[in-house]
């Protein structure tokens, strides 16, 4: 594209090759050529004087399309969809009389439409699939390793590595669950005419309501559906495009979870994003390593949740059987909304693929709040030495706000253990106490938590998809 006009990101630095055909003028326009030839097709077969040949000589010129011809065309006819049949019937003249015959723009258009945002689908899906599979191994890598848990993001108690990671995974299975849902539940809007009486397919067929049914039937079925909408105006209900982008969104708030999760932990530097030999993190700073992938993922993460909105308000605003505002709003709102995700989603599969661990941080900082969180089985153990277990109470959150203060106040280590030790009333010296400060002791079920999840959430799903692993990794292009 030249460099003096305006190129959208999505398409330039972001989203993939396989998802930008999907919503190209090449797949969109001949999409609309093999609809207007399941058309013919099916007219022929119920008898409509459309021939053999010209079936056949539409089915021969499908994927040729003269764009600068077709422009030519719109410019003197201001309709995108006659200047398309114009284009189709200078190179199909034997079908030309036949072409579009009985339908409205919206047979190309909105089947067009429904086709597509499927097949979208279907590469979202695949593309959650390779992210659950990448973090599959991670959590299983780490199930055991200690971390701290945190609550309002202040340390509560321990977790694990992999725990945590199941967290990111379980919330990927729901919106994996929604994809599917919106996927085996897309219809094509049918042949349904101008304001969704079927009225001129009546009329073609004679009166005969049974054919003008099996018309649509054929039709869909030569698309790859197995139903179409039951009632319509025009056009398909937009809430359908509203429920298409409501689960890119759910995606989109998933990735943004985990991506601002990653950006905490390299904060505190425990996890990080992958960081390349020859990356700079800063042309000011050379010595940092910003989370530039997260922080990708969660930028464009808002712009997929925001955009929910041109849906909602399309849908909301549409009058009796149509009204063409909706047109200009779902060129961009629909078709970026699916370049975002997939964007979003290549970023996250190289990001998981090679998440950096650092145990050594991560003990350190554990072993920093472990005291505290020892407290209470501390306190346990001097009460079977013979202890009131009303005074070590108190004596604990005397000293703990002691240690707390020394932490906070001066910068010096937690100091607990030592004060516990020189206090009476626990009668325990500092190995006994410190013998309670085994990290592993505090993490509750997380590793069998997170092998019975794996087991009997994850590994079902990564085997029923196990042909869309391969086509879910993208190579990264920024």
């Amino acid at each position: 594209m030249p460099a003096n006009r305006y190129e959208s990101p999505l398409s330039s630095r972001y989203a993939s090759d396989e998802m930008q055909f999907i919503f190209s003028p090449d797949k969109k326009f001949s999409t609309w050529r093999r609809l207007w030839v399941a058309l013919a097709r099916a007219e022929m077969e119920l008898g409509l004087p459309v021939t053999r040949e010209q079936v056949e000589e539409l089915e021969a010129h499908v994927e040729d399309i003269d764009y600068e011809k077709a422009a030519q065309w719109e410019k003197k006819l201001r309709h995108d969809v006659m200047a398309h049949v114009h284009t189709y019937g200078e190179l199909c003249p034997k079908a030309m009389p036949i072409i579009h015959l009985g339908a409205t723009s919206c047979y190309v258009g909105d089947n067009t439409d429904i086709i597509l945002m499927r097949e979208g689908l279907e590469l979202i899906r695949d593309k959650l699939v390779g992210v659950l599979a990448r973090l599959r191994d991670f959590a299983d890598k780490y199930k055991d390793l200690p971390t701290l848990g945190y609550t309002h993001f202040q340390a509560a108690q321990l977790v694990t590595v992999g725990k945590r990671a199941t967290l990111w995974m379980n919330e990927l299975l729901m919106d994996l669950e929604e994809v599917e849902h919106r996927i085996s539940t897309l219809t094509l809007l049918g042949s349904k005419g101008t304001t969704g009486t079927q009225a001129s397919f009546l009329e073609l067929f004679e009166g005969d309501h049974e054919k003008v049914k099996l018309l649509e039937e054929k039709i869909a079925k030569e698309m790859g559906f197995t139903s179409v909408v039951p009632v319509s105006g025009q056009t398909y209900s937009r809430k359908l495009d509203y429920n298409v982008v409501s689960s890119l969104a759910g995606v989109a708030q998933s990735a943004s979870k985990f991506a601002t999760d990653l950006r905490l932990l390299c904060h505190l530097k425990e996890v990080e994003e992958p960081f390349e030999k020859n990356q700079i993190g800063s042309s000011a700073m050379p010595y940092k390593r910003n989370p530039m992938r997260c922080e990708r993922i969660c930028s464009l993460a808002r712009y997929v949740i925001v955009d929910v909105g041109n849906p909602a308000v399309t849908a909301a605003t549409q009058w009796f059987e149509r009204t063409l505002d909706d047109s200009a709003n779902k060129r961009l709102s629909v078709p970026e909304a699916f370049l975002a995700v997939d964007a979003i989603l290549n970023i996250w599969a190289n990001v998981a693929d090679r998440l950096v661990v650092h145990p050594k941080v991560i003990e350190k900082h554990v072993l920093e709040e472990l005291p505290f969180m020892a407290s209470e089985n501390i306190m346990m153990d001097a009460v079977k030495r013979g202890g009131d277990r009303q005074r070590l109470h108190e004596r604990i959150r005397v000293l703990s706000q002691e240690a707390g203060r020394n932490v906070k106040e001066l910068g010096l280590p937690n100091n607990l253990i030592d004060l516990m030790a020189a206090d009476p009333a626990f009668s325990m010296t500092r190995e006994e106490l410190s013998a309670h400060l085994d990290p592993a002791a505090y993490i509750g079920r997380c590793p069998e938590q997170v092998e019975e999840f794996l087991t009997s959430q994850i590994d079902p799903v990564l085997k029923q998809y196990a042909s869309a692993l391969d086509r879910g990794n993208t190579e990264l292009k920024v």
